[in-house]
């Protein structure tokens, strides 16, 4: 079990049920999954592309990616049907939480000129979006091995019934979030 899992046992979930607003200690919210998405389209002039970015994945997130192929073909997006055009990543239990901790306290720091997280970023159902616009904020990526700065989306899935209690969660996990709103 990881220092994070343990916390949110011990500490997050007595916190959040002292706010008064859960009085049973099943209705706390948790978090349930992280999603990481990253969208490849390079990969129709470039077909190594889906496979370094891959193994970037791998890297970071500790797991294999999930390679997402088109459905059908566009073609005014020279899309061609089952050509890979994304990666996938979902992070459940001791990997969840380990890639949390980490992205908490190691990676947001090292964003330029970072002042928090968004709170317009929620979904209304408890769940949470935000993209980063370039993976050198992990420690697993190499500056020298990188041919291309790309994104990636990052979905935290939680328990929580609406936006209010999501925001509660992820602050009691250290998500620092922007004090403008």
């Amino acid at each position: 079990m990881s220092t994070l899992e343990k916390d949110f046992k011990n500490k997050v979930a007595e916190e959040l049920m002292k706010t008064g607003e859960f009085k049973n200690p099943f209705r706390v919210p948790h978090l349930i999954k992280i999603v990481i998405n990253r969208g490849v389209g390079e990969t129709r002039e470039n077909s190594k592309a889906i496979d370094v970015s891959a193994k970037e994945l791998a890297e970071i997130t500790g797991q294999q990616p999930l390679i997402i192929k088109a459905k059908k073909a566009i073609a005014a997006f020279k899309l061609r049907k089952d050509l890979p055009i994304g990666l996938k990543v979902t992070l459940r239990g001791r990997r969840m939480y380990g890639f949390l901790l980490k992205f908490v306290n190691v990676c947001l720091p090292k964003i330029r000129d970072f002042r928090g997280v968004s709170t317009k970023s929620f979904d209304g159902r408890g769940n949470y979006n935000m993209g980063i616009r370039e993976q050198l904020i992990f420690p697993e990526v190499d500056y020298e091995k990188i041919d291309r700065v790309r994104g990636m989306d990052i979905t935290f899935v939680t328990s929580a019934r609406n936006d209010k209690e999501a925001r509660q969660l992820l602050q009691a996990f250290g998500v620092p979030f922007r004090k403008d709103g």
